[in-house]
């Protein structure tokens, strides 16, 4: 049950895949809950921005070390945290590769302290928080916790549906401890499992193998399908971050595959300052897609972060406002005062 950092990375998989150059891992644990593993890498240079990424479920830091070393090779520092109870971080509750989590509160607890106590970025360079899938509810939950960002970007968020009350889901979690019991359809991680392509996720046949390449070699980051308390957790979460969408006043980009859903759109209005953007003819794992999918989205993802990057220079080399002249004195205040 407890956290994992250094992996062996696959020998299948092309070196394109393996970690940044510099990459370094670390373990960050709030409230007497399981520890979080989270990695980082930067570039040479003075850091232009700090990207934290917040993966979907079931994938591990390493599913990101293509779009990580992307990011670093433009000038960004680059964090990925992992979530509670999955890929290297310690787990809640046995077997391991059952996704169980009480709440998401501790993730979004998490990126809290990371950004404040381990990451501390400076105010000179923008921060961005880039959460896909349900890690993008944890990234709106986060800002709307009072965490400060300058930018949010939200790729093919996963916003739980209303077919389920929170309330049902959570009291089914916590009866008689069924929150830590396998869902109706739980099955044990396989490595005959259909991988990210034969999930529909991507249409690529080398990133779909990524994920399960990286498990495959390391069983301390194997995942299988979700427990009833963490769907319950996920639902809730959900619900508190289109209940409080008005708290968020950074700007945000939503991302969208080619078949997304009523509530990320929503979501999307319910924000002050968002813009979504989709990918025609693309599968939910838009960093795991192919080429001609993939692109636009990284086009997408580095334009944004350049954007912000701009605006803070342009805010350092702004020249202080001048100072109004005082008004001519009039022909009364010229005048001699009296004898």
């Amino acid at each position: 049950m407890g956290p994992f950092a250094e992996t062996q990375a696959p020998p299948a998989l092309s070196p394109r895949f393996y970690p940044p150059e510099g990459w370094a891992w670390g373990f960050i644990e709030t409230g007497g809950k399981p520890a979080q593993r989270y990695g980082v890498a930067a570039g040479w240079r003075a850091p232009r921005a700090t990207v934290v990424i917040l993966p979907g479920y079931g994938e591990s830091a390493e599913a990101w070390f293509e779009t990580a070393s992307g990011l670093i090779r433009r000038g960004y520092t680059v964090w990925i945290l992992e979530r509670a109870g999955q890929g290297g971080s310690a787990r809640y509750t046995l077997p391991r590769d059952l996704g169980f989590v009480p709440s998401f509160e501790p993730d979004v607890a998490n990126v809290g302290a990371l950004v404040r106590v381990v990451i501390r970025p400076p105010e000179t360079s923008p921060l961005i928080l880039l959460g896909h899938a349900d890690g993008a509810v944890v990234a709106l939950r986060a800002v709307e916790a009072g965490l400060k960002v300058d930018a949010v970007i939200l790729s093919s968020p996963d916003v739980a549906s209303r077919a389920v009350s929170a309330d049902s889901a959570q009291a089914l979690a916590g009866r008689a401890g069924l929150g830590r019991l396998p869902s109706t359809d739980w099955r044990p991680w396989s490595r005959s499992a259909p991988d990210a392509r034969g999930q529909g996720l991507t249409h690529d046949a080398w990133r779909g193998r990524v994920q399960q390449a990286w498990q495959t070699a390391n069983p301390d980051l194997r995942m299988s399908s979700p427990s009833l308390g963490w769907r319950g957790a996920h639902q809730a979460a959900s619900r508190a971050a289109e209940a409080n969408a008005g708290a968020v006043k950074a700007e945000v980009l939503m991302l969208l595959p080619d078949k997304t859903t009523k509530e990320a759109l929503a979501l999307c209005k319910a924000l002050p300052h968002c813009r979504s953007v989709a990918v025609p003819g693309a599968f939910a794992a838009l960093h795991l897609e192919e080429d001609r999918f993939r692109q636009p989205w990284m086009d997408q993802v580095t334009g944004y972060i350049a954007a912000r990057v701009e605006a803070e220079r342009q805010a350092e080399v702004a020249p202080p406002a001048a100072e109004t002249p005082a008004p001519a004195p009039t022909p009364e205040e010229n005048s001699p005062p009296p004898p």
